[in-house]
């Protein structure tokens, strides 16, 4: 890029499972206005859904919102998406959804893959070692026992819904849904398609569909759409998409990516440069030069955003969800919290609340599965629990046991994370809503006996991602690594010494409660019938 500033902004679109941000970024990567509107999420059961029109209002909304000055719109030179993943929907040949979408919390295909994953005789992690083997080969991952996954999807779809399978056009990701809309062009990106577990991605420049890891998942490569690189141009918006946003016809849409990947674009461009992304689920990641799988661990380098590399990813089922599972279960009643301006974010509340208690949460243990783990066990069955309460204990000593509770199973999955990547890191980058908390961050320092880099804006770093994603599809920057300059640093937490030996303590008490009740989570929380599914 010249010395000149580059005065065009992009429309950073971030969909969530708590609903639709949507930023106007620079390409400078700052961030001139922000703004959010909620999607709900139904559960029942293994069941957990969202209607994907209720995506594509909260995306209007939340775009109208931040377009509704007049004179930033003439500067808006692209448009990008990134998503929530994992989720797959169901669309007629009109593009048209024929149901609700089924959620990365949507468990329903575990039955259904595990007919395509297990061996009659021998297993290996509970899959047949010689297709295991085939699937780490081709594709650097395996679908996931849990059914959670878009394979466990389309799994179940094809198994017990054969009617919507027959009348379904095309299986889709979130991302591939927000770009059919934005631009009438039906594609998936390579990491968006990632979890379907059909691709060769030993080229990560080009990966592509795998006719015999098709045939093992049971679904026509028809019913799939065609790929595109997260960087490529779409083409403009649809003409009625930009009447009502106010923008230019001609404005590109950018293929965007799914939410781990641009998190890491907007975190920590660097290969070998771990983030720890804090959201209603949690990550870790960090890209490497080549494809590999930790299979006991459940960590894998796969494609993603950045051109030519793969990106490495230990996934936590629930991390912000159990602080917001204690603010609206616990903390208020529902009626209470109709009013954000009276009621502090919980992240807020956070800080006031956890610093008035010691380190240790005064003996308390808390485990955050409360929709079972993935790294470093992939354990559907085990369940959130708060272990050691006594009369002696008050809120604050719970809220600060769910602080270090999530903090101590980060711990759990960094240790093999960082053999993962062959290195200790010196520093991790946390990004997400729940990095936007001070004591948080501290605790998770002084929890793992690592520092913690906080950016200016953790929250906006999927927003970030997708700006530098959009400036490499319109020519703004030669590569994504040019993106590593723009990326600054409000604060470093280092771990405390003195609470060293304190927190080593708890994280093997922690390591023992999930040993120790593990065996009794699965018989608690086994399938009402053996061998099927809950429907």
């Amino acid at each position: 890029m010249s010395g000149v500033a580059d005065s065009r902004l992009v429309l950073a679109v971030d969909l969530g499972t708590s609903g639709c941000k949507c930023a106007l970024v620079s390409l400078e990567g700052q961030v001139l206005a922000w703004a959010f509107r909620p999607v709900a999420l139904q559960v029942a059961g293994t069941r957990a859904e969202q209607d994907a029109e209720h995506w594509w209002q909260a995306f209007l909304g939340a775009a109208g919102e931040v377009l509704a000055d007049a004179g930033l719109r003439p500067r808006v030179a692209a448009v990008c998406c990134s998503t929530q993943t994992e989720v797959t929907l169901c669309l007629d040949q009109r593009g048209q959804p024929l149901g609700p979408a089924m959620s990365w919390l949507d468990a329903r295909g575990a039955t259904a893959i595990a007919r395509r994953t297990r061996g009659r005789l021998l297993n290996i992690e509970g899959y047949s070692p010689w297709r295991l083997l085939h699937w780490l080969r081709l594709t650097g991952g395996v679908p996931s026992a849990t059914g959670r996954d878009s394979a466990g999807h389309m799994a179940y779809v094809r198994d017990e819904q054969p009617e919507l399978y027959e009348r379904t056009h095309k299986f889709v990701n979130a991302l591939d849904f927000l770009n059919l809309r934005l631009t009438g062009r039906l594609c998936a990106t390579h990491d968006s398609i990632l979890t379907a577990w059909v691709t060769d991605n030993r080229d990560p420049r080009h990966p592509r569909y795998h006719e015999g890891l098709l045939r093992w998942l049971g679904i026509e490569r028809d019913k799939l759409p065609d790929l595109v690189a997260s960087t490529d141009i779409l083409g403009p918006l649809r003409p009625e998409v930009a009447q009502a946003l106010g923008l230019g016809a001609g404005v590109p849409v950018v293929a965007g990516a799914v939410d781990n990947s641009a998190v890491a674009v907007g975190a920590a461009v660097s290969d070998h440069a771990p983030h720890l992304y804090l959201g209603t689920s949690s990550w870790l990641g960090a890209h490497v030069p080549a494809m590999k799988t930790d299979v006991w661990h459940k960590i894998a380098a796969v494609p993603c955003a950045v051109p030519g590399r793969y990106l490495a990813m230990a996934l936590q089922s629930t991390a912000g969800a159990n602080l917001s599972f204690l603010r609206d279960r616990v903390l208020y009643h529902p009626d209470e919290l109709a009013s954000d301006e009276e009621h502090p974010a919980v992240y807020e509340v956070m800080n006031q609340i956890a610093a008035r208690v010691p380190p240790g949460a005064r003996g308390l243990i808390y485990t955050p599965w409360l929709s079972g783990e993935r790294t470093p066990v992939d354990d559907p069955r085990l369940r959130a629990g708060l272990l050691n309460l006594s009369l002696e204990h008050s809120r604050e000593d719970i809220f600060r046991a769910f602080l270090e509770g999530v903090a101590l199973n980060t711990r759990w999955m960094m240790d093999p994370f960082c053999r993962f990547l062959g290195r200790e890191p010196e520093v991790v980058t946390a990004v997400g809503g729940g990095a936007q908390s001070d004591v948080w961050c501290q605790i998770i320092a002084d929890v793992t006996g690592r520092a913690i880099r906080q950016p200016p804006q953790p929250i906006q770093a999927n927003a970030l991602g997708a700006t530098f994603i959009a400036g490499v599809g319109i020519g703004a920057y030669a590569s994504l690594d040019d993106t590593a300059r723009l990326q600054r640093t409000r604060r470093t937490y280092e771990p405390t010494p003195a609470l060293r030996n304190l927190y080593a303590d708890k994280f093997a008490q922690f390591k023992e409660v999930r040993r120790r009740l593990a065996p009794l989570y699965h018989r608690l929380n086994a399938p009402a019938h053996p061998g099927r599914a809950a429907a």
